[in-house]
């Protein structure tokens, strides 16, 4: 059997199981009532003049008001972008003189904020040690957007540093911006890092978002909030000006509420990075990821089911039973796999992990003003913790302390655990198994959200993300229904070629 394109397997097998991400409690919105409307949707009112990006960008900030500041109080956004009105109003001109920059025309979208930003914000990565980190850059993939004609609205909360910090960190949590809630739940998870993307995104406070990833940070989040999300192979998108962890698994990639719309914004941030040597050869693979889109790439496509997080929740696994039948039916042939072991991988990751950050987090802060940030260093950031007590006030930082206390990038042990995590992952991982058994892609399944217990800790169903994390291959999660009304995400995972 030839084998179709994995990317466009992958994006087909998710619009067939799309489900609407809705607030069923959200208040009724006055015109325009488009908080959960796709991207296509909004381009074809603004098209038709029923309504325009000032008037999108508007009604964002009205129904961020009633749901993140005040109302259920989302906590999800960080700070506004104040610029983004007179963005719109911009955008809306050259709407009117026949100028189109392309499917993101006038579209409000939301950033992490771990992600600069050339709008007066600071980039926090949650933490008050970079609470007036203002540099006055734009991110390349911030001004790849922008120059596809998105309007940034402003920046998310996320689990401090990225949920890099300590063993026992809260997942949606930052002492700047507090407790990202899930919207589906309220003391439930909204899931990290990417948090505040998740839960805006999902309560109609944005078209989009864009989250981060090092392990699970863009997948987790997505899956317990009834996302789409995307973790593209590593090397896709620029990391330049983006609050690093590991230069080996780091990505940014899309948040949003549909297929098209992961495509279109997927399509608009990849691209090569000449201050980014890992994106070396992304113009040679980027696309156009809408066109790619495929109806019929499910008939003859073989998945492997990986059972990874069965038995967790009984419910997720029969909403599970029903979405493979479901592929079936479309054509897919579905092979069950045996999961590698996880173990040595996941030691190899915490090896490479640790001495990626410190190395990568002093240079990032070397990089900043001096006279905006004081800490530059990662010690210099552990001792500003260790004299404030609104960081270490739920947890600390053991894995910050473990970071510091490593060797360097030329360090034998680094290089061994980085040299085994790729290969365990990657070639013996992922592509063995594909390779064996004759898969376009590996599915799983995860969730629902479990509750936020900042004393006991919290109960995990997040996905699996390990394996496609430490190899860089591309994840996709897409809504597969609900349990008690909680969102539950299925997974697919293809080899480094699958989303490039």
């Amino acid at each position: 059997m030839k084998k179709r394109s994995v990317g466009r397997t992958l994006a087909t097998v998710a619009g067939a199981l799309m489900g609407a991400a809705v607030i069923a409690d959200a208040p009724a919105q006055a015109a325009p009532d488009l908080n959960q409307a796709s991207v296509p949707e909004l381009q074809a009112r603004m098209a038709d003049g029923s309504v325009t990006s000032v008037a999108l960008v508007q009604a964002y900030l009205k129904r961020i008001d009633a749901l993140d500041r005040r109302g259920p109080r989302l906590n999800s956004i960080i700070a506004l972008n104040p610029h983004a009105l007179a963005d719109a109003r911009a955008l809306d001109a050259e709407r009117r003189s026949g100028h189109l920059r392309g499917p993101l025309h006038g579209v409000p979208v939301l950033i992490k904020d771990n992600i600069e930003s050339d709008d007066g914000t600071a980039t926090t990565a949650g933490s008050l040690a970079l609470k007036d980190n203002v540099t006055g850059r734009d991110a390349p993939v911030v001004r790849r957007l922008t120059d596809a004609g998105a309007v940034i609205l402003g920046k998310t909360n996320l689990s401090e540093w990225a949920n890099y910090r300590s063993t026992r960190s809260i997942s949606g949590w930052s002492a700047v911006g507090g407790l990202v809630r899930n919207p589906y739940g309220l003391d439930r998870t909204a899931c990290g890092s990417s948090a505040g993307t998740g839960a805006a995104v999902a309560a109609g406070l944005a078209a989009a978002g864009v989250g981060t990833e090092t392990d699970g940070s863009i997948i987790c989040p997505a899956a317990m909030n009834g996302l789409v999300g995307l973790k593209p192979t590593v090397g896709l998108v620029s990391r330049t000006f983006i609050i690093p962890i590991s230069a080996s698994q780091d990505t940014a990639g899309p948040m949003t509420r549909t297929v098209s719309d992961a495509a279109a914004l997927l399509t608009a941030m990849a691209g090569t990075d000449p201050a980014d040597p890992a994106t070396a050869d992304a113009d040679r693979h980027r696309t156009d990821y809408l066109k790619a889109l495929d109806p019929e790439a499910l008939k003859g496509a073989r998945l492997g089911v990986l059972r990874i997080t069965e038995g967790r929740s009984p419910a997720a696994d029969a909403l599970f039973r029903e979405a493979m039948t479901r592929l079936q039916a479309a054509g897919a042939v579905l092979v069950e796999v045996k999961t590698p072991d996880l173990e040595p991988i996941g030691a190899a990751e915490q090896v490479v992990l640790s001495t990626e950050f410190k190395a990568g987090l002093n240079a990032y802060l070397a990089s900043t003003s001096p006279e905006r940030v004081k800490t530059r260093t990662l010690e210099d950031v552990i001792a500003f913790n260790d004299a404030e007590p609104q960081e270490t006030v739920l947890f600390g930082q053991e894995i910050f302390k473990a970071s510091q206390a490593t060797a360097g990038l030329q360090d034998p042990a680094y290089l061994k655990a980085r040299e085994a995590a790729r290969r365990l992952a990657g070639p013996e991982g992922i592509d063995r198994l594909l390779k064996e058994n004759d898969l376009v892609a590996l599915i799983a399944w995860s969730g629902p959200a479990g509750v936020t217990d900042p004393v006991n800790g919290s109960r995990s169903f997040g996905p699996p993300t390990t394996l496609s994390a430490v190899s860089g291959y591309p994840h996709l999660t897409v809504p597969m229904g609900y349990v008690s009304g909680l969102p539950v995400g299925l997974s697919f995972m293809g080899d480094r070629k699958s989303v490039v």
